[in-house]
């Protein structure tokens, strides 16, 4: 209790001197695109420039939105699944090149002939060849995967991997949920450990408290989710969610985001004692379009370099945008999914690029 009174106390007071900035702006974006809670954050390797969270928990609501509150990072789970897997790769436990079939051989009978040969650095990086999958999808059903968390995803991608179905054009990138479910079973099998221990051990090493699905659903007092039309998502445990727990399922606070963020510009500008500047680089921008959770473009407006990830996992928006070459992040964070409040996110990014581009 008194290291939360510190904590909020200590947000308190940064939120008077740094939150102030674009409030107004990011506040008219909030009801005019029609977004119950707003959260965002300007930051570098290592400051806090503004951080702030606005509107309502839950629509038509008093329950003010607060800066600890936390969000589903729906994709962006995928930039923590892939930092892990970099560690684990760090300290000999698994290769990049390390195929599927060789953790899991039993599997491999079963499974589709095209995926034989399919690495961990396939996995994170988008490019095996299988189909998409998500929440939406109605098989398998939950009576077919049984078990507990860990053997749910066991089953889920022994299911997946037995479909018939093939990805007949070749793409550069295979944009698929279960890589990411595949990658984070690998990582178990080579660790030993459940993902969600890996996660919870990155989180005591950062000093983050990541938390896994629906926050309301531990907390009805932490944001709820809304879909396009502001229905409230009330809480529940979701099956589905556990099945893409590596690709889409970890939930935390924008201030925790900031620290994982801040870690990521440190790597890039060669400040980490743990994974070296190219090694960043890589992660970042290893190949064209999408890396090892990362995405990277040039802004047409500033011509500045962005790696970047953005979450839509059905009630939330999150995104993050890091630039080393000015040392500056960007993450924005909504309690709805919907169109009409991603432009209103793209309008506030876009507005804070241009204040921030050094």
């Amino acid at each position: 209790m008194k290291k939360k009174l510190v904590f909020l106390i200590y947000f308190s007071i940064l939120t008077t001197f740094y939150g102030q900035k674009n409030s107004a702006l990011a506040e008219n974006i909030r009801i005019n695109y029609k977004i119950p809670a707003l959260a965002y954050a300007v930051i570098s390797s290592d400051s806090i420039f503004e951080i702030q969270t606005l509107g309502y928990q839950r629509i038509n609501t008093s329950y003010k939105a607060k800066i600890d509150d936390r969000f589903r990072l729906g994709s962006l789970t995928k930039t923590i699944t892939s930092y892990i897997a970099m560690i684990l790769v760090k300290e000999g436990k698994i290769k990049l090149e390390t195929k599927f079939f060789d953790l899991y051989p039993e599997l491999k009978a079963n499974s589709n002939p095209v995926l034989y040969n399919v690495t961990l650095k396939d996995f994170l990086t988008f490019r095996a060849p299988i189909p998409t999958w998500s929440y939406g999808n109605e098989t398998p059903t939950q009576k077919e995967i049984k078990g507990n968390d860990q053997k749910q995803r066991y089953e889920f991608i022994s299911w997946f991997f037995k479909q018939n179905q093939i990805v007949s054009e070749k793409q550069e990138v295979y944009w698929s949920n279960p890589s990411y479910v595949a990658a984070g079973l690998m990582l178990e099998k080579a660790s030993g450990k459940s993902y969600e221990t890996l996660v919870n051990e990155l989180g005591k090493n950062l000093s983050i408290n990541f938390g896994f699905g629906q926050p309301n659903l531990i907390n009805e007092n932490e944001p709820w989710g809304h879909d396009e039309n502001l229905n409230p998502e009330k809480p529940a445990l979701n099956y589905k969610l556990n099945w893409l727990s590596s690709a889409g399922n970890i939930n935390c606070s924008l201030p925790d985001y900031c620290k994982f963020t801040q870690m990521q510009l440190q790597g890039l500008l060669g400040k980490s004692k743990i994974v070296s500047a190219e090694e960043f680089d890589m992660i970042h921008n290893g190949l064209p379009e999408f890396s090892f959770g990362w995405s990277s473009e040039i802004n047409e407006k500033s011509g500045l370099k962005y790696s970047f990830h953005n979450g839509n996992p059905g009630t939330f928006l999150t995104k993050v945008y890091i630039c080393p070459a000015i040392n500056k992040a960007f993450i924005i964070f909504a309690n709805v999914q919907s169109e009409e409040a991603d432009k209103g996110l793209m309008l506030l990014l876009d507005e804070l690029q241009k204040q921030y581009k050094g």
